[in-house]
């Protein structure tokens, strides 16, 4: 039944917006019983999503040569961070315009629409972020490809902040997100853990089962991926956990309810909560539950259909290959054996050819606490059979090692995947992967020079270098319309949607002064807007001709937001000395998560907000000076800021971040970066050259140099008057009451103390401050640097990246 507002004519709309229009009110009326006018804002979007998702489905249907491809990508990540999905298949649809006037038609604003969505809690930082961009770009490369991770109900966490300090509150997500997911409840895979190993004969050979286990159910939901400039449509497949009992009936009856429906929740917690908090050992249990959860049903999967289609494993390295983001889904190693050994029957070294030309493995990080471990004890407790094939890994391997090095025990204990009581999941990895990679020059070359390197001697043509990339149509083309326009029309075309370098074409108008102001113009309606949406979502009122300086990114002490902080109070106290002082005004923003349990990083959001209530309360610094503290960043946001944003902070101790994304995406959008030489940054120099991004502070051979000799904090302290005003403002404290004399320790006296080198670098980047605000100034240097990193960035784009892959590693 279709209902329209009065005045409505069809000739005002083309032929498919009539079309869209007339589905939104058949699926209003045929799911909500409600006309279009009557529909609550949640129904209107949840009918425009189902008409969405249909179209991406019918796409789908005609699929069938991609799924018959040669070599398929399995990209396993414990994160999807998406975001809101709907205005993203809109606009690789080509659908965007269309749905604007059908919604308009009906008197509903589009923009009410995209708002209603709640992101999608997949995930928490870059790694999610980037799975997301890869998945958007194998499905417009047309790459067959299908991602995995777990259906988490409650995501994370949805932050609060109350009294400045950081509340964790459930994020719901699903209640109007799951009108992405299709169920697929033909294809229920089971999960076993617990139990015990037995052996047993058949036909004069010996094999192995797990018998007395406990299974959860993994329950297939699958959410379409659609390709920008192409009929191509991929997959993600979330799982979501199940008991295979709803209620133990014999316990209900006798009255004992809460037993009744015991196993039904040990088993549902499962894809409750991303990360549950592992300072205690039902955490950690918790987490490697998730993880072999998650590994072993995708696998299943892949067999399963795999096995159909072929009738044999033998050709499986052929046909497929497992892509693992990170550690997380390692467990894919040994699962994969034992259903190579354990089902097909096959012999070990049969088994092992096939996974060790199956899988390859990204590592994104340098930090020894996120190359996972597992305590032997809980290891072999939850998962049997599977810390067998571990053992056996772990012995083949130190073999290997002292057949090579016979005299050389440091190697073996480095080496080692089961050493001390302790699983290592990286070592697994780099033994059992075919291919290894860093993502970004930097962290490639230290992962093959000190964190792999004993591995790397050993398999100098397995380590490769893939700088990572992000879906430059989402975060510039979609989320920067008025950017996007402007780069159409200067360029002749909008190419560079599908060809990211043809942005090098503005380079050539970087000089222009009317290309230049309309540069500026765009920027600063950009500020503007996301002004106003601060008012709305935060009450909180910000000024957009200042200067707009942001860090947002997860809340770690080697991002250094604290650095940040630093330089803030600095500025704050120069100006309440001098008021009159010639001063750039600015704003900085400042979004970021810290861990339920990482207590360090609580207190820095702590310090952020008691730092923001001091200068908004202070007279002197009015209209010059304004920090806020972003509560719950998330993709959504980031789409408003972004665009807005003017410096970009990636200010992390240099040789500790594996790459960064959101450097490349704030480059996308003209941002200046202030930085150090880590991670992508120094590409990010190299292809703008020095003139074009402000870079401060220690290198990281600098940095390892200065800790083998002994780094003293207490020295910079000491003899930096500024430095050590700023730091002593900590200690005394602020208008709240609250003194931050910890953090102050922590920097010259802890121990260890200053980890991450803040007092080293802080002159260095005090100073690179100073220049930009003095580039600021000059309106015509600011905007030409500006538009020559939106010139340089599409090397930064994900398609690039993910061509990579696809040629130097995947082979598809």
């Amino acid at each position: 039944m279709e209902t329209v507002n009065k005045g409505y004519s069809e000739k005002k709309l083309s032929p498919s917006a009539r079309e869209i229009k007339n589905a939104i009110a058949g699926k209003t009326y045929r799911h909500f019983a409600r006309e279009v006018e009557n529909a609550t804002k949640e129904q209107i979007f949840k009918a425009c999503a189902l008409v969405v998702r249909d179209l991406i489905t019918a796409r789908a249907a005609g699929n069938g040569a991609a799924r018959d491809a040669d070599r398929q990508v399995h990209y396993l990540s414990l994160e999807f961070l998406l975001g809101r999905s709907i205005a993203k298949n809109m606009f690789n649809l080509g659908i965007y315009e269309d749905m604007r006037a059908a919604l308009a038609d009906l008197g509903i604003d589009i923009d009410d629409v995209l708002e209603t969505e709640p992101d999608a809690a997949l995930g928490n930082g870059g790694l999610g972020r980037l799975a997301a961009c890869y998945l958007d770009s194998l499905t417009s490369l047309g790459i067959t490809a299908t991602g995995y991770s777990i259906c988490y109900h409650l995501g994370m966490f949805k932050q609060k902040i109350f009294e400045g300090q950081q509340i964790e509150l459930p994020d719901p997500w699903l209640e109007l997100g799951d009108v992405w997911l299709m169920p697929a409840m033909d294809e229920i895979e089971e999960i076993r853990f617990g139990g015990r190993v037995e052996e047993y004969w058949e036909n004069n050979c010996m094999y192995k089962r797990l018998a007395d286990y406990t299974t959860v159910q993994a329950v297939p939901m699958d959410m379409r991926v659609a390709g920008y400039g192409t009929n191509h449509t991929n997959t993600l497949r979330l799982w979501d956990a199940k008991s295979p009992k709803v209620l133990e009936m014999s316990l209900f009856s006798r009255g004992e309810y809460m037993r009744a429906v015991e196993q039904n929740a040990m088993a549902e917690v499962i894809s409750q909560i991303l990360y549950p908090e592992d300072n205690h050992y039902e955490g950690k249990l918790l987490r490697l539950r998730q993880q072999y959860f998650f590994v072993s049903a995708t696998l299943q999967c892949i067999v399963r259909k795999h096995r159909a289609r072929h009738g044999t494993l033998n050709n499986f390295h052929i046909k497929h290959v497992i892509h693992i983001n990170d550690t997380h889904p390692t467990l894919v190693i040994p699962e994969l054996m034992r259903i190579l050994l354990d089902e097909e029957r096959m012999d070990w070294d049969q088994a092992w050819t096939i996974v060790s030309h199956t899988v390859a493995y990204t590592n994104h990080t340098v930090l020894a606490e996120a190359l996972e471990c597992w305590p032997q004890s809980t290891f072999e407790m939850l998962l049997p059979r599977i810390w067998q094939i571990v053992c056996e890994c772990n012995d083949r391997y130190l073999d290997m090692i002292r057949s090579r090095y016979p005299d050389d025990y440091n190697r073996q204990a480095v080496m080692a995947i089961v050493w001390d009581g302790q699983v290592r999941m990286a070592n697994l990895c780099v033994y059992a992967c075919y291919a290894v990679n860093g993502v970004s020059q930097l962290h490639s070359k230290i992962l093959q020079e000190n964190i792999f390197a004993p591995e790397y001697e050993m398999w100098p043509r397995k380590f490769y270098n893939v700088t990572n990339g992000v879906d430059h149509r989402r975060w510039l083309s979609q989320i920067n319309p008025r950017l996007h326009g402007l780069i159409c029309e200067l360029a002749g075309d909008d190419g560079y949607l599908k060809h990211p370098n043809e942005l090098q074409k503005l380079a050539q108008f970087s000089r222009r002064r009317d290309a230049q102001s309309r540069w500026e113009e765009i920027k600063r309606a950009n500020k503007a807007d996301f002004s106003n949406w601060l008012r709305r979502e935060q009450g909180v009122m910000i000024d957009p001709d200042t200067i707009f300086d942001v860090q947002v990114k997860r809340l770690h002490e080697y991002k250094r937001q604290l650095l940040n902080v630093l330089h803030i109070i600095s500025l704050y106290q120069r100006l309440t000395e001098n008021p009159d002082m010639d001063f750039e005004p600015r704003t900085f923003l400042i979004g970021a998560k810290a861990a339920s349990g990482y207590y360090a990083a609580k207190r820095i959001i702590q310090l952020i907000n008691s730092l923001a209530r001091e200068i908004d309360n202070d007279e002197r610094v009015k209209g010059k000076l304004k920090l806020v503290f972003l509560e719950n960043y998330r993709v959504s946001m980031a789409e408003k800021l972004i665009p807005a944003s003017e410096i970009s902070e990636q200010i992390s101790l240099a040789g500790k971040e594996a790459s960064g994304t959101g450097n490349m995406k704030f480059m996308l959008n003209g941002a200046l970066t202030i930085g150090t030489m880590d991670g992508a940054n120094i590409e990010m120099a190299e292809v703008l050259g020095l003139d074009n991004i402000f870079i401060f502070g220690l290198t990281a051979v600098m940095a390892d140099q200065m800790r083998r000799e002994g780094y003293n904090p207490l020295q910079y302290y000491d003899r930096d008057e500024t430095l050590k005003a700023a730091v002593d403002l900590l200690s005394f404290g602020f208008g709240d009451g609250r003194s931050y004399a910890d953090i102050a320790n922590s920097l010259i006296l802890g121990n260890p103390s200053d980890s991450y080198m803040l007092l080293a670098d802080f002159e260095s980047y005090r100073m690179r401050h100073a220049d930009v605000a003095n580039a600021y100034r000059d309106r015509e240097r600011w905007n030409r640097m500006s538009m020559m990193n939106t010139a340089q960035a599409g090397v930064f784009a994900a398609d690039r990246a993910v061509s990579q892959y696809a040629r130097h590693i995947w082979n598809v």
